[in-house]
C-alpha cells in the first residue's frame, strides 16, 4: 500500500536555536488513517505541518506527500491536501460567503462544483443562517468551523488539522469532530494534532508521540495504553513517555 505521507530523517533548525526543533523525524501515514501526532508544545508539530503544507523548507530530509517530493512538487501537493490552521485563517470583515468563495478560487475546482460545496458544508456545520454575516461576529466555535469548511472546500485526499477543536464548547466539539470522521470515511486521510489526549484517544485510529524533535511512540491508542503497565488511557501514555515537566 503506497503512503499518503514518507518522512525520513527531517531536520528543521530555526535561526537562534540552539538544537534544531526537527531532529531526524520519521513517519508515514497510510491510506484512511486518522493519525494524531502528539506532543508537547516545541517539538515540531506544527513545523511539521508547515513543512508538508509547502509554507517552510527542512533544512535536510525527504518528504513525499501523496506521492510527491517537497518542496520540489510543492504546486501539485498544495491542489490536494487541505490544510486546518491553529489560528483562525479567515477575513472578520468578510461574510462566511465570501471568506469561501475566496479559498475555493485558490483550487482547480469549478464555479458550479464550488458554489455546491458552499451550501453542503454551511449546512453541514450549521452555518447556513449565518452565511451573510461577518466572521468577526460569530462565536469561537463558529469560526473553528468555517476555519475547517476553508480547508476541506475542494475535496481534499490529504487534511492537516493544527488544534482544530482548541477553546470550543462541547457540542460544537462533537460536531466537529462527528464530521471528520465522515470526511475520513468517505476517502480523506487525516493528520491531527492535538493536546486533547482524551480527544485525541477516541479519534485517532493511530498516534505518533513526538518529543525533542522525533518520534518516540507509534500505534494505535489501545496498543499504546497496553504497553504501558502503569497506563489507563492514552494521557497517562503520554505523560510517562513525555514527563511532567513544563515545556515553553
Amino acid at each position: 500500500m503506497e503512503s499518503v505521507l514518507q518522512i525520513r530523517q527531517l531536520v528543521k533548525r530555526y535561526h537562534g536555536m540552539d538544537h534544531p526543533v526537527l531532529q531526524g523525524l520519521d513517519m508515514t501515514i497510510l491510506p484512511g488513517e486518522r493519525y494524531g501526532f502528539l506532543g508537547p508544545n516545541g517539538t515540531g508539530k506544527t513545523t511539521t505541518v508547515s513543512i508538508l503544507s509547502g509554507l517552510l523548507v527542512p533544512d535536510s530530509g525527504e518528504v513525499f506527500v501523496l506521492g510527491n517530493s517537497m518542496p520540489d512538487k510543492r504546486k501539485q501537493v498544495t491542489t490536494q491536501i487541505g490544510v486546518v490552521p491553529q489560528n483562525i485563517a479567515l477575513f472578520p470583515e468578510l461574510t462566511a460567503l465570501e471568506n469561501l468563495r475566496i479559498f475555493g478560487s485558490l483550487y482547480p475546482i469549478t464555479s458550479a462544483r464550488l458554489k455546491q460545496r458552499i451550501h453542503q458544508l454551511l449546512e453541514l456545520y450549521g452555518l447556513t443562517a449565518f452565511a451573510r454575516k461577518p466572521v468577526k461576529t460569530f462565536s469561537g466555535g463558529m469560526k473553528r468551523s468555517l476555519n475547517i469548511i476553508a480547508g476541506i472546500l475542494h475535496e481534499p485526499k490529504f487534511l492537516l488539522l493544527d488544534e482544530p477543536t482548541v477553546g470550543i464548547d462541547v457540542q460544537t466539539k462533537a460536531l466537529i469532530l462527528d464530521n471528520l470522521r465522515q470526511l475520513n470515511e468517505e476517502g480523506t486521510t487525516i493528520l491531527y494534532t492535538s493536546h486533547d489526549m482524551d480527544e485525541a484517544q477516541h479519534f485517532c485510529t493511530r498516534v505518533g508521540i513526538i518529543d525533542h524533535g522525533k518520534l518516540i511512540a507509534e500505534d494505535t491508542p489501545a496498543a499504546l495504553i497496553q504497553s504501558c503497565p502503569d497506563c489507563s488511557n492514552l494521557e497517562s501514555v503520554y505523560l510517562h513517555l513525555t514527563g511532567k515537566s513544563l515545556r515553553n
